[in-house]
């Protein structure tokens, strides 16, 4: 396996009034090919921030993320946007379904963004919601799905677009401990995908993370390969 992504001295801090917090301090970090990840650590130790600056929807305040030879923070907006579009998946703890579309439209929607044409869209949907075991319920809404429902057909969404990176954060935090494992052994067993999870849960991360990160005031205090 070769590097994906890696991060190059990155320090994010944010002005809170007088005050200024620092999120990430100075880190450097290198993500491998198809690898799985999982990061800890308490809450502000820096894990969240991490994935948005992984993922374009922030910037830093110096340093740099590379993902892919791309260096984002030398990215225009428009290519930005591009890559968050086709570059990384997201995986959210709330799902952020829309509500109105059906499960099937809610996986087409990254791929309108992307103008696939509308019958192309509707395969390439198909196939991913058979991919996480929702075949059977593509014409079904998010509220008359499940939790564990949901955050499958949020996983076919993500892999929409082909992206080589997938960022989850807190993936399994609204789900019983059953459906936690389901949707984890899934993201474990997605081929060809660098998958890197922001969780509370070390338990999870032990059993199916092959790299565990701990994270303590923005800088890394430990990291253990399976």
């Amino acid at each position: 396996m070769g590097e994906l992504a890696r991060t190059e001295r990155l320090t994010r801090r944010y002005v809170m009034g007088e005050n200024v917090v620092t999120a990430l301090e100075s880190l450097t970090l290198s993500l491998e090919e198809r690898e799985f990840t999982a990061v800890v650590g308490r809450s502000g130790s820096g894990k969240s921030t991490l994935l948005h600056l992984l993922g374009g929807l922030d910037r830093p305040t110096s340093g740099d993320v590379v993902v892919a030879g791309k260096r984002l923070a030398e990215l225009a907006d428009d290519d930005l946007a591009l890559y968050r579009r086709s570059g990384v998946g997201f995986i959210f703890q709330f799902f952020n379904l829309v509500p109105t579309l059906s499960a099937l439209q809610n996986v087409e929607f990254p791929l309108v963004l992307a103008g696939v044409p509308a019958p192309e869209r509707r395969r390439r949907a198909g196939e991913l919601l058979e991919k996480v075991g929702l075949s059977g319920r593509r014409d079904h809404r998010p509220s008359e799905l499940s939790g564990g429902e949901q955050q499958r057909v949020a996983v076919a969404r993500a892999l929409a677009n082909d992206p080589p990176l997938l960022l989850a954060d807190e993936p399994t935090g609204n789900l019983d401990s059953k459906t936690a494992a389901e949707i984890l052994a899934l993201l474990r067993g997605l081929e060809g995908k660098t998958v890197v999870m922001v969780t509370h849960d070390r338990d999870l991360a032990r059993d199916f993370a092959r790299r565990t990160i701990e994270f303590r005031d923005g800088q890394v205090l430990s990291d253990e390969r399976r």
